[in-house]
């Protein structure tokens, strides 16, 4: 079966973490969930409230690491997701995390990653040139990476899928899914038009 990995930590945002996850086993792969350590996950849910003049965050779900970034090797994988929220100001500093996300993207795999997930990307060094979504109070750490700030979903940039926030979930996933099922069908049924 296919494998496709999903970097979180604490505090990556429920929604941005759980509906990719849920997504992506529907459509066939196995999905590893890579934290820095083998640990349960805290997750966050971040929302709009009246009168806010940002998002507010709340506990969300927890969820079990299958395997800590220091052990994941990258080439078993066929894909990667980056979800958002706050845990990608932290994982970023994380040497593996890098050396993960630089793999991904010197072997031109599909990358999906929304919200604020471009700071690891930007971490790594593979943001340069790419055009990318992000979160919109984000777009001058995409300009200093060097990449074009896109305020859209669904932005596709070769292998790489970027989306805003939660909201675009169905654009950044219809976007994902196309590039997967043509670059790394979740099983050969899959690729035989089967499944």
């Amino acid at each position: 079966m296919t494998k496709v990995l999903i970097l979180a930590g604490d505090a990556a945002e429920s929604l941005e973490v759980m509906y990719p996850y849920q997504r992506l086993l529907e459509e066939g792969y196995e999905v590893h969930m890579a934290g820095p350590s083998k640990k349960k996950l805290q997750f966050v849910v971040h929302d709009f409230v009246d009168g806010y003049d940002t998002y507010t965050e709340k506990p969300g779900y927890t969820w079990p690491a299958d395997v800590a970034f220091a052990d994941v090797d990258p080439a078993d994988y066929a894909a990667l997701v980056i979800p958002g929220g706050r845990a990608p100001e932290y994982i970023r500093n994380d040497a593996d995390v890098q050396r993960i996300i630089r793999h991904f993207f010197s072997e031109e795999k599909p990358v999906a990653q929304i919200c604020h997930a471009p700071l690891a990307l930007a971490a790594a060094g593979v943001l340069d040139g790419r055009r990318t979504a992000a979160y919109p109070a984000l777009e001058p750490d995409i300009t200093a990476a060097h990449a074009e700030f896109v305020d859209g979903g669904g932005v596709v940039d070769g292998m790489m899928v970027s989306a805003r926030a939660w909201p675009d979930h169905p654009t950044w996933m219809r976007e994902f899914v196309k590039i997967l099922r043509e670059r790394a069908p979740a099983s050969e049924a899959a690729t035989a038009g089967v499944a």
